[in-house]
């Protein structure tokens, strides 16, 4: 008849699950001395009449008497209760700490005990209520105790747990609600004792909701989110119909909503789940009359829950969402623990490059750049490595992106100019006996536009010593072709400052020819691509060779030379191309047939080879 009671829920009723738990804490013990209720016949007119649920309890635990609102609220008579065992009527027994706490004030050890409990009336409602049992006088020997129905403030706190733990949109758990179950799920008696130990999570963003709710409306955008919700949580209790549990589905806030899978059976069950859900939502919706089209991208991650935090849970599917939203939207992805490690490197990167400039951790290397008539060393392109002190040596791809995203890239490039304007004027200055060589310098769009390129240079040169016509500076033809206003005055600027400008990767961007004219360049570097595609040393890779890029090189360079430029060919890496390449006139050559990017010193051992590719000595890859 009577049911244990438990402690407070995030809606209406506990669960049956919970009717084990005990509800006394240590704050509903209280030991303090308390002022003693009166003896007399006065005190048993109070007793009887009041409305508070009284009864007396002699020292062993059984009922003396009890009142009229007892008596009502149990259900009964007070002759009925006399001789009852008290412990039972209140359900004092069912845990052991409680049951202890009322034994030592039945012995006069303990002051008073106060706990909740959950009962059930014998018409089959239950009653939440609060007792209390406490000393009688020191002359009436036996205990008091007291029970009040707090049935109504439990109803009440229920119902506002509720409205604090949903959305109010789509009636939805809400973020608390969803973090608070994520976090039961993670703790080691909830996935120890039963189930398969493991834990998923889909986490789900609409791809065109803004739009929406920009263009028709808040009230609009609300109805829509309370459909998407709906179709959801039809997925989940499809996808929970032949198991143990189903997916809870909540809203995280915005137009961003999570299904989370306790005791997932593996990848294979989050992938069902996600495509159902992708299912779902791209059904057109009937919001007002209005017919709306959404999509969805969702990240996914299972895991085993062993090891795993709530934090670390949402990091790896807020990563992977945003892979499934770049990789093209409408789409779930897998979490990849290795993309996720290039990521975690790539922002690693990020968070050091500005200190590493500071601290010294930048070298130059020197590809050199090799006539092709004289087969002698005309001049160097300048290479930046990073020793970085926990990746290793790090080449340009790693980082120079990361340097243009965050603007570092303007101090780098100050340091990579002044650095290699020293090293070349070094260079210069050891061997007077030889002409002097040229060093190319890589600029990057962002230094343009960031800083004032011509005024670096111009301080550069004249710090160091260098002639303008000793530096070249390299730029990308996307970044070169179709310039206008400032960067186009800057190329102009330099230019005329003596300074020559370089095309790098040209023939890959797809330019207007004719704009060449116009520009203040002096070479072109043509792109490796073009060059691979020439005649090889052996027969099996000749016959793989796109005789069309011999063509169109070929052309290049012709109009190149007419519009008074002169040409560098990239990636050369065996003597049959530098043969083809010298044939159909191009002047410079630079690749591994010459050498691979090498520190100064082995610079200043090729100065004055007469044959740059005998004497470097490193050949083909």
């Amino acid at each position: 008849m009577r049911e244990r009671a438990v402690s407070g829920t995030s809606e209406g009723p506990a669960p049956a699950a919970d009717l084990d738990r005990p509800v006394v804490t240590e704050s509903e013990i209280d030991t303090s001395p308390r002022t003693e209720p009166p003896s007399g016949l006065p005190y048993r007119s109070v007793f009887a009449a009041a409305p508070l649920a009284m009864a007396v309890v002699d020292r062993e635990g059984t009922v003396v008497s009890a009142n009229d609102s007892l008596a009502a609220l149990l259900g009964g008579s007070p002759d009925g209760l006399a001789g009852a065992v008290a412990a039972d009527l209140v359900d004092l027994t069912s845990d052991a700490r409680t049951w202890h706490a009322y034994r030592e004030v039945l012995r006069g050890r303990q002051s008073r005990l106060r706990c909740t409990r959950r009962l059930k009336h014998p018409d089959g409602r239950s009653l939440w209520v609060q007792v209390t049992v406490a000393p009688l006088a020191a002359e009436a020997d036996g205990v008091l105790l007291s029970v009040a129905d707090i049935s109504a403030r439990r109803e009440l706190q229920a119902r506002l747990r509720h409205l604090q733990m949903h959305d109010p949109v789509t009636r939805l758990p809400n973020r608390t609600l969803f973090f608070e179950r994520l976090s039961a799920a993670l703790e080691a008696e909830s996935y120890e004792q039963s189930g398969t130990g493991r834990i998923g999570l889909c986490y789900l963003d609409l791809d065109g909701f803004k739009a929406i709710n920009d263009t028709l409306g808040h009230r609009v955008g609300d109805r829509l989110l309370a459909a998407v919700a709906e179709r959801l949580t039809r997925c989940a209790d499809e996808a929970g119909h032949s198991r143990t549990s189903i997916p809870l589905v909540a809203r995280l806030g915005g137009d961003e909503f999570a299904l989370l899978v306790e005791d997932s059976t593996g990848t294979e069950q989050l992938a069902e789940l996600a495509e159902s859900a992708l299912r779902a939502i791209q059904d057109p919706f009937d919001i007002s009359g209005q017919r709306l089209s959404v999509s969805a991208s969702i990240g996914v991650v299972e895991r085993h829950a062993a090891g795993t935090t709530p934090t670390a849970l949402m990091q790896a599917a807020d990563t992977t969402l945003y892979w499934a939203k770049t990789d093209g939207k409408a789409r779930w992805t897998l979490f990849d623990p290795e993309r996720n490690a290039h990521r975690m490197t790539r922002q690693a990167l990020a968070s050091t490059l500005r200190p590493a400039i500071e601290r010294g951790e930048f070298r130059l290397e020197y590809q050199p750049l090799v006539g092709m008539e004289d087969d002698r060393l005309h001049g160097v392109e300048a290479l930046i490595r990073w020793n970085h002190p926990q990746f290793g040596v790090l080449t340009p791809n790693r980082f120079i992106g990361l340097a243009e995203e965050d603007g570092s890239i303007v101090p780098l490039g100050r340091w990579v100019l002044r650095t290699a304007c020293e090293q070349a004027r070094r260079w210069q200055l050891d061997h007077p006996d030889e002409p002097p060589i040229f060093v190319s310098v890589n600029v990057a769009v962002r230094q343009v536009w960031d800083s004032d390129l011509v005024a670096d240079v111009a301080e550069t040169l004249a710090g160091t010593g260098l002639a303008p016509h000793l530096l070249q500076l390299e730029l990308t033809e996307s970044a070169v072709m179709g310039s206008a206003g400032r960067p186009l005055q800057t190329l102009k600027a330099l230019s005329d400052m003596g300074v020559r400008i370089a095309i790098d990767d040209f023939g890959t961007g797809y330019s207007n020819l004719a704009y060449l004219s116009r520009l203040p360049v002096s070479v072109l570097k043509l792109d490796g691509s073009f060059v691979r595609g020439f005649q090889y040393d052996d027969r099996e890779a000749a016959a793989r060779a796109n005789p069309a890029d011999e063509v169109v090189v070929e052309a290049m360079i012709q109009l190149a030379h007419r519009l008074g430029l002169t040409v560098t060919a990239e990636c050369v890496e065996t003597s049959a191309q530098a043969t083809r390449l010298r044939s159909i006139g191009c002047d410079t050559g630079q690749g591994w047939l010459y050498s691979r990017p090498v520190p100064p010193d082995r610079i200043s051992e090729l100065l004055g080879t007469p044959d740059v590719q005998a004497e470097a000595g490193v050949g083909n890859p």
